[in-house]
């Protein structure tokens, strides 16, 4: 296991095409190992994009070449690289995240689990696990957006030794919402002072392309007391990096709560060898 890990988060536009999406994802992961990054986290569904009339038309089979190129890339340049995507299944559509090795395997993925607007809600479904995984020997999760209002889905994890949480994001919206987003304190509340772990956040920027809509930017990487390592504006694409101490992710304040009130220690036990068990299942 690593003592630190250079993490890159990747802010991009949440409404454009496959094909220049992709080329966006190609070009940040050269960017991100070129600055020494041994992982690049990319936004909720940055391939595919999150506009929903443009992705439920798209090509099923441009979405898996494009993510089989995103593989290669993370080969090529020898990183890890956590990217998204919104496929069809067999009941409607999962929004998920891949977490793809150096060797450009995809060695884990994670389907949403709350959805978030009308049209999310309308044409997908929540996946049925938690993400549990590793990059370097080192213990990590996922959510994806909506989910990090729900500290369950990172905390057990935690419980479990993840000492980084990954929470790729589209925090699109109507204008006069993303505005309250970020004068409230933003979409993506942190999460470390209420687990003592990492938190990197990639969100999107950019509007719809009927100007309905736009998102609110402002990723980050916040280290487990909750205090920004480095942050991206409000409006442009871009990229921002950070070097995680991992020894500062002690995760203390989930280990208190696995312990008290002691009545409640044995079912977090159970739930967290659940967690354990579903890790490796493929969202489907």
């Amino acid at each position: 296991m690593v003592d630190t890990l250079q993490v890159s988060c990747v802010q991009m536009h949440w409404a454009r095409s496959l094909e220049f999406n992709l080329d966006r994802t190609l070009h940040y992961v050269k960017a991100a190992a070129a600055a020494g990054s041994r992982v690049v986290l990319f936004p909720e569904a940055h391939l595919t994009s999150y506009y929903f009339p443009y992705v439920v038309e798209l090509d099923q089979a441009a979405v898996k070449a494009a993510l089989a190129k995103t593989c290669a890339a993370a080969c090529k340049h020898s990183v890890w690289v956590i990217a998204g995507t919104i496929q069809t299944t067999h009941d409607r559509f999962l929004n998920l995240a891949h977490v793809i090795d150096p060797k450009g395997r995809i060695v884990h993925e994670y389907a949403k689990v709350n959805m978030a607007g009308r049209d999310e809600k309308k044409y997908c479904r929540g996946g049925d696990k938690l993400s549990l995984f590793e990059i370097d020997g080192v213990p990590c999760t996922l959510v994806i957006c909506r989910d990090g209002r729900h500290p369950e889905l990172y905390r057990i994890p935690a419980m479990a030794g993840a000492q980084i949480l990954f929470h790729p994001s589209c925090s699109s919206d109507e204008i006069e919402a993303v505005c309250w987003k970020r004068t409230s304190g933003r979409a993506q509340q942190p999460v470390g002072p209420n687990s003592k772990i990492f938190h990197c956040v990639a969100n999107t920027i950019g509007e719809a392309p009927d100007g309905k809509q736009t998102s609110s930017g402002s990723s980050f990487i916040r280290e487990p007391n909750g205090i920004p390592l480095t942050e991206a504006g409000y409006y442009q694409e871009e990229m921002i990096t950070a070097v995680l101490d991992l020894s500062r992710a002690d995760r203390s304040y989930v280990l208190d709560s696995l312990k008290n009130p002691p009545f409640l220690s044995k079912h977090w036990k159970n739930m967290i060898a659940e967690v354990k068990a579903r890790a490796d299942l493929k969202p489907e």
